[in-house]
């Protein structure tokens, strides 16, 4: 449940309230999620209290002492006020019903819903459950990479010049530094030369201009990721930032939607991947003037959709708001602290739920495989998973999100030890079967004559005893 504390300012206090102020009040909504395992067999039985969340909330009830200075007031038609930290202002209403049903919307905005359930479970949730969007999501990591490349492929024509630098510590750097303890972050930057895309856009007479349709997009990224080169010697999730400068012969260039209109942004995200900008050049007045065309990017307007990318890749986005709700801006901070709150839930429950089918299949590998020999150090390391992921139930029941978080790393990282340690990974291809099927060919053939030479002996021996002892 989440802890919500209710303070009534002097006289907003409703009327029908049932007990004196303060006081206590528990609401939980049950929701059942369905889960199947990665290799599609049913989660194992260590995972009933994810599969069972309520995401109510224990409300206290109290009043505001005269003393304090009393909160600004609600514009005309704003019902509730949500502010970056984990505060929210909220108009009393005509009576407790009202004031319940603006609260529940509030919990279901700043805390995790049905939606955020699912999608922390992703992996092993039936597809049936799932929303469109609910495997956008980029897994939880020890660390993150994020490359931001600026693609020109027409490098005669344009001479690109972009401060990446000062854009990434003005608009990025604080938004990494408030995700600091999601995960480790690296960022770089790189310039791709003659870098085209792998699909040819349209040419429309009516506008005078190019255009790429959303089924096209898709065949976009495998082109560009070959030039890329950032995830083939990487150990973390590489995020792809990429700003493309559409070539002469092709500006300018435009992204259509699936209804065919055309996207504000002019930019698209591939879930788990990163996204791509297209940034048209304005041609010059005079056609003859000289190539290349120097250029200024536009930063801010590059880094308003590449951070709002990585808000919807981290899974940032937020609920759909009634109307009568409003937002307080998060800063150049990018995010406000409840939505931090959610992102570090739906990764210790993604963690959990990792872990306990890590230690699963582990343990169905170690029953099929009878002479597998466990050693200490691989016992130590499962007895650490199981004990940090308690550690991390315990503190997630009582809303200590940082400390369930990280018991929840530490148990990812001793539960994949245990998994992939040297002493057990060897074992795991040698079965009976194979070893009866490289060892008979090899012995065989020296086994026949050894076995025919003992028959003989036998033979010899029995001869022996059958034949009468001379008497002298």
């Amino acid at each position: 449940a989440v802890p919500v504390s209710v303070v009534f300012t002097p006289g907003s206090v409703p009327a029908d309230l049932p007990r004196q102020l303060p006081y206590r009040d528990v609401r939980e909504e049950p929701v059942p999620v369905g889960c199947k395992t990665p290799t599609g067999r049913r989660c194992p039985r260590s995972l009933p209290e994810l599969l069972w969340v309520a995401p109510g909330f224990l409300a206290r009830w109290q009043s505001q002492p005269r003393s304090r200075p009393s909160p600004p007031r609600l514009p005309q038609g704003t019902n509730v006020y949500v502010g970056k930290h984990r505060s929210a202002l909220v108009r009393a209403g005509q009576g407790l019903a009202a004031l319940r049903a603006r609260l529940q919307q509030l919990t279901r905005v700043m805390s995790f819903t049905a939606s955020s359930i699912a999608a922390a479970l992703a992996d092993r949730v039936p597809d049936g459950q799932l929303g469109p969007d609910a495997r956008r999501h980029l897994k939880s990591s020890l660390g993150y990479e994020i490359t931001f490349s600026l693609l020109n492929p027409d490098p005669k024509s344009h001479d690109v010049d972009w401060d990446i630098e000062g854009a990434v510590n003005r608009y990025v750097q604080p938004v990494l530094d408030k995700l600091s303890v999601v995960a480790n972050f690296s960022v770089d930057s790189q310039i791709l030369y003659y870098a085209v895309l792998g699909v040819t856009p349209r040419f429309d007479k009516e506008s005078s201009s190019f255009l790429l349709s959303a089924h096209s997009l898709p065949h976009v990224i495998n082109p560009v990721e070959a030039r890329l080169g950032s995830s083939a010697a990487s150990l973390y999730p590489v995020l792809n930032f990429l700003l493309y400068v559409p070539e002469r012969s092709h500006s300018p260039l435009y992204i259509q939607d699936k209804d065919g209109a055309p996207v504000p942004t002019n930019a698209f995200h591939s879930p788990r991947w990163g996204g791509i900008m297209i940034y048209n050049i304005e041609a010059p007045a005079s056609p003859q003037a000289s190539l290349p065309l120097h250029v200024d990017v536009d930063m801010v307007r590059v880094m308003e959709v590449f951070l709002a990318q990585l808000r919807l890749l981290f899974g940032i986005s937020r609920e759909e708001l009634p109307p009568e709700f409003q937002v307080e801006s998060p800063g150049n901070e990018g995010l406000a602290d409840w939505e931090l709150d959610r992102l570090l839930w739906a990764h210790t429950v993604e963690n959990i739920a990792t872990v306990a089918t890590t230690l699963t299949s582990l343990a169905q590998l170690l029953d099929q495989i009878s002479n597998i020999v466990i050693k200490d150090d691989v016992a130590s390391e499962v007895y650490r998973a199981v004990a940090s992921v308690q550690d991390a139930m315990a503190e997630l029941a009582e809303g200590r999100l940082r400390s369930a978080f990280q018991a929840s790393k530490e148990a990812v990282t001793s539960s994949e030890r245990a998994f992939f340690d040297p002493s057990l990974l060897h074992l795991l291809y040698f079965p009976d079967d194979q070893k009866f099927a490289i060892y008979i060919p090899l012995f065989l053939p020296m086994a026949v004559p050894i076995l025919l030479s003992l028959a003989k002996i036998l033979r010899e021996a029995r001869q022996r005893k059958k034949e009468p002892t001379k008497m002298d």
